[in-house]
């Protein structure tokens, strides 16, 4: 059995880690609260007492807002961090998978879907630091599978920590009456969390390298939003929007790779609420 160390594991994908993948590998965990003081000389220590077979780095600062305003602690989450870990991991032989962020497509001018090949120049701070964090983790740790994930999504359940997310926004919104505002020229994939935890067993297989890593979508975000309202029958107030965005992604190479892809949305959507017993 695999021994697979996680860090961020208190957080909303970690944790779902946690749940879903034990008894399918001996999984341990960074202590909580210790990745947000570490220095390099004590990650490199804890890997080196666990070691593990694979590595799962979800730890991040995720908040494109928080980092916009807090650009050195962004630098020192999402590119120190990850740094540290794949420096740490290339000295124990550990597999490094990484999570990336679709935001490093912002400032892009086509609609997509974008391959991981494509020119990037990210519009906001954590993009850029996610780009940078791609780049310097894979020239320490080459044979590293860096993920570029969409917005992720559950509902609360099983005891797991919740955030708001697409799915959960509608639901609030349509239970206390608040407006929500959707682009119809923001373009984006949705991902279903508990559908991208069980992908990362194929992930962990990948050769070296960035791979797009979530569902796709055929729509605009406003259109995603009225056709979801309308599989829950609920109502919520969306304001349309005109302000222009895409972080479509093309997921044909980690498809291709791993020999599995993602639902679509609106089927990862539908499988969310099959799962909750709410379709």
């Amino acid at each position: 059995m695999k021994k697979v160390l996680v860090s961020g594991a208190g957080g909303f994908v970690g944790a779902r880690i946690m749940a879903q993948l034990a008894g399918r590998y001996e999984l341990c965990a960074f202590p909580k609260g210790m990745l947000a003081a570490a220095d390099e000389t004590a990650v490199a220590e804890l890997v080196w007492h666990e070691q593990p077979d694979v590595i799962l780095h979800t730890a991040a600062i995720s908040d494109t807002g928080y980092s916009q305003k807090h650009p050195e602690e962004s630098y020192r989450a999402n590119v120190q961090l990850p740094l540290w870990v794949a420096r740490a991991a290339q000295t124990v032989g550990a597999k490094l998978v990484c999570f990336s962020s679709d935001q490093v497509y912002t400032g892009l001018t086509d609609i997509g879907p974008f391959a991981e090949d494509t020119p990037l120049s990210p519009a906001n701070v954590y993009g850029r630091h996610k780009l940078e964090a791609e780049q310097r983790v894979l020239d320490a740790r080459p044979d590293a599978v860096l993920l570029r994930a969409t917005w992720m999504y559950d509902l609360p359940g099983y005891g797991l920590p919740i955030r708001g997310n697409f799915l959960l926004n509608l639901y609030s919104a349509a239970l206390h009456g608040g407006t929500l505002r959707f682009s119809c020229r923001d373009y984006r994939g949705i991902t279903y969390v508990r559908e991208a935890v069980e992908q990362l067993t194929q992930a962990m297989e990948l050769p070296g390298g960035v791979y797009n890593f979530g569902s796709e979508n055929d729509c605009n975000m406003y259109t995603t939003a009225l056709r979801v309202c309308e599989t829950l029958g609920i109502h919520p107030e969306i304001e349309k929007q005109e302000w222009p965005r895409s972080l479509l992604m093309d997921g044909s190479k980690f498809r291709n790779a791993a020999g599995v892809g993602f639902a679509d949305t609106q089927a990862g959507i539908k499988h969310c609420l099959r799962e909750y017993g709410l379709e």
